[in-house]
């Protein structure tokens, strides 16, 4: 053989080398933008945290769907919503905000669904919580973590609370704000604050002790999703939204303590 054809032989399987990695790597490209594509993108607010891990979790193994969760204060995530952020379902522990992103950023109304009515309560790691929030004017707390009134809707509800209570101005100074209710409850588990309001669904499952807040005292916290996903993503933007509402869906987020549509609320306490 002469070194010429030598020469373009191993020339030619140089390249059908070079042919063969370059359809490996486009092969490796496309899976992770095949997956990508059929992951369903969920902003959710805090309170959601526990409960929507677990609706998740129930809802990938059931239909073989992937989800991709982002939790955050309810006002946060509707302004990146609003400026562009790409998800496919926004879940918001109020309504106004689910009602904002539908009218700036093109959510579909039609799919807007009230999921759960969410409960306040005083939370403390260690001591024993006032079964009064009136109490907290007292001199025996000295520092108490809310959510952020202007971004979280249990901050706001706090807040109102608060007010009703005729004890704002004296609990005022000694407020620490969290950026979102979970924030805020990770104040009251280090020993931060001596007492927090927070979500009952994460109080539930953490280790310290809670008292409810009488509900009367602030508006409800009525909690509502919406589909925001654009036309080729929105029937797997929409099977999510519907599994928390079906029956498997409720029994997770009733565990977490949520008062579900279709539920009578109980009366208050005297």
């Amino acid at each position: 053989m002469s070194v010429r054809s030598s020469t373009t032989i191993a020339r030619r399987l140089v390249l059908a080398l070079a042919a063969s990695a370059a359809l490996l790597v486009s092969c490796g490209k496309a899976a992770p933008a095949d997956e990508e594509a059929n992951t369903i993108r969920i902003a959710a607010a805090s309170d959601l945290t526990k409960a929507f891990e677990e609706v998740a979790k129930a809802y990938e193994k059931k239909t073989g769907k992937k989800t991709k969760l982002t939790f955050g204060a309810s006002g946060n995530l509707s302004k990146q919503i609003i400026d562009g952020a790409p998800f496919d379902v926004f879940a918001a522990a109020n309504l106004s905000f689910v009602d904002e992103v539908v009218a700036k950023a093109g959510c579909q109304g039609d799919t807007k669904t009230q999921y759960a009515r969410g409960h306040l309560v005083v939370y403390s790691k260690h001591a024993e919580p006032p079964k009064d929030i009136g109490e907290l004017a007292d001199a025996r707390f000295t520092k108490i973590a809310i959510a952020n009134p202007e971004q979280a809707p249990y901050g706001k509800a706090a807040k109102e609370a608060l007010e009703k209570k005729g004890v704002w101005e004296a609990v005022k100074p000694k407020l620490t704000y969290g950026e979102n209710i979970a924030q805020t409850m990770q104040f009251a588990e280090t020993g931060n604050v001596d007492v927090a309001l927070v979500a009952l669904s994460l109080a539930v499952v953490a280790d310290g002790k809670y008292v409810e807040i009488d509900q009367s005292l602030h508006n409800p916290l009525d909690q509502a999703l919406v589909v925001c996903a654009k036309a080729d993503r929105s029937e797997l933007a929409k099977g999510f939204a519907d599994f928390v509402g079906s029956s498997e869906g409720r029994v997770i987020m009733k565990k977490y303590g949520f008062l579900l549509p279709g539920e009578t609320l109980p009366v208050a306490e005297k």
